[in-house]
């Protein structure tokens, strides 16, 4: 630095500094001679070089010859050191400017990176689907919000932990191992997989890719999980929906079957008998109709096909209606069917036909499940503060057990405690739900003690 500041200073310093016979002298030459040795020795430039050692061979000389003035300091000696610094110097600040070019690409380099692994991860988090990235060591890289939900885990701020701290689910885990284990670049497996996670377990499809790096030996791996429940629930209930029917149907066909053959067979000896055989083919035949018929009535509810014609009409007056079905059914039990009907003015927007069946099934539930000389209420409660009505059928019947209560409107299903009381297809329920709380999107509900009976409710909006 100061041979770089005497030399920059330019030429005529050699004027100010100290002669031969003047104090300081001697240092200021070892000191000359020590900076021009070290530059020499350390500047790689050989110009520089070669200057330095001209100037101190200059200086030594008259420093041994006892010159009154340092003849090794004019401008002849200097003036090639001088150029050959500033040269250097040149081309220092050039390579500098060169390199600040190329760290200004860098840094514009950088941030578009930055910006493209920002959307790169706004696009994975806004992914409804799980997303783990884990490197060949089994750590984790990325995941999602969705994975971190669906998995039970936080997502680690810094760092790559290991997967078996973050997920709980040994199978996962296994499974990601298998796969970098493969090193299979390219490759993808499909698996179906349960994981619990809060008490609640749901299905994922897991789909793991193996990605290979720089490193043919060294592979990570992306898991996608995508929620299936649903429709693994879904499949479920079809594959339960046939087998149910299909029992179902094979009931009443066989009952008939076996009737008709017995009457081809000429068991039936005498008219009464071939009556009694003829109403158990019918009533049989009539059982399948009503099967068949509330199967595609509630595939169309379902499905959303259904025809309803909604028009205000009085709750009041389909009630009625329906009692007066039943009373025959009742009176043959010795039932008491008792009314506390709200007057006909409250009307509800509804399909007549549709409601009317299905208050009538539950008075036929009733009827059924209530023993002889029972009794049986239906009653209506109007909220006009809520714009609501109630109808509330009552039984003094065997009851519904606890256990069972939530799931009486399944389709199909029937309380196996009652199934001797009387016969039937565990579609009647279903269809009173769909109908009120799908067609008409109101609420049935259902409150039963064993023994004691059960009342079934249903709650419509006032028109």
């Amino acid at each position: 630095m100061l041979l770089a500041g005497v030399v920059l200073a330019g030429p005529g310093l050699y004027r100010q500094l100290p002669s031969i016979g003047e104090p300081g002298f001697v240092n200021f030459a070892a000191a000359i001679l020590v900076l021009l040795g070290a530059v020499s020795g350390l500047m790689a430039h050989r110009q520089i070089r070669k200057s330095c050692d001209q100037v101190g061979a200059s200086l030594l000389k008259a420093y041994q010859e006892g010159d009154e003035s340092p003849l090794a300091l004019n401008d002849r000696a200097l003036n090639p050191l001088i150029q050959s610094v500033n040269q250097m110097m040149m081309s220092i600040r050039a390579r500098m400017n060169e390199l600040a070019r190329k760290v200004r690409e860098l840094e514009i380099q950088l941030k578009i990176v930055q910006l493209e692994r920002d959307h790169a991860e706004s696009i994975l988090h806004s992914i409804s689907d799980a997303v783990l990235v884990t490197d060949p060591w089994d750590e984790l890289v990325l995941a999602n919000e969705s994975a971190a939900r669906a998995l039970g885990f936080d997502i680690p701020e810094e760092g790559r932990p290991p997967i078996d701290q973050i997920l709980k689910d040994p199978k996962l885990i296994a499974l990601i191992r298998e796969m970098r284990a493969s090193r299979s670049s390219g490759s993808r497996k499909v698996v179906e997989h349960s994981i619990q996670n809060n008490g609640q377990e749901r299905t994922y499809k897991i789909t793991l890719s193996c990605l290979t790096g720089d490193r043919q030996d060294a592979s990570g791996v992306v898991a996608v999980l995508h929620d299936i429940t649903r429709e693994a629930e879904i499949a479920r209930m079809k594959n339960d929906f046939v087998s149910h029917v299909s029992h179902e149907l094979r009931t009443p066909l066989a009952s008939i079957r076996a009737y008709i053959e017995m009457l081809i067979d000429g068991e039936a000896t005498d008219a009464k008998q071939q009556a009694e055989f003829y109403e158990v083919i019918q009533n049989e035949a009539n059982r399948l109709g009503r099967l068949i018929d509330n199967i595609l009535d509630i595939s169309r509810i379902e499905s959303g096909i259904v025809k309803v014609n909604k028009q205000p009409l009085s709750l009041t007056v389909v009630i009625k209606e329906a009692i007066e079905i039943i009373i025959p059914q009742a009176i043959g039990k010795n039932i008491t069917i008792q009314e506390n009907i709200a007057p006909a003015i409250y009307q509800v927007l509804a399909d007549k036909d549709m409601i009317h069946r299905a208050i009538l099934n539950l008075m036929s539930n009733a009827v059924k499940y209530t023993p002889e000389g029972g009794r049986i209420s239906v009653l209506t409660d109007v909220n006009e503060v809520e714009k609501r009505i109630t109808v509330k059928i009552s039984d003094t019947g065997v009851g519904i057990p606890p256990k069972d209560l939530p799931h009486v409107f399944d389709k199909f299903y029937r309380v196996e405690a009652n199934n001797r009381m009387a016969k039937g297809t565990g579609l009647g329920l279903s269809l009173v739900k769909q109908i009120v709380e799908t067609v008409h999107h109101g609420k049935v509900s259902v409150e039963s003690v064993v023994g004691q009976g059960s009342t079934f409710s249903i709650e419509l909006s006032l028109c």
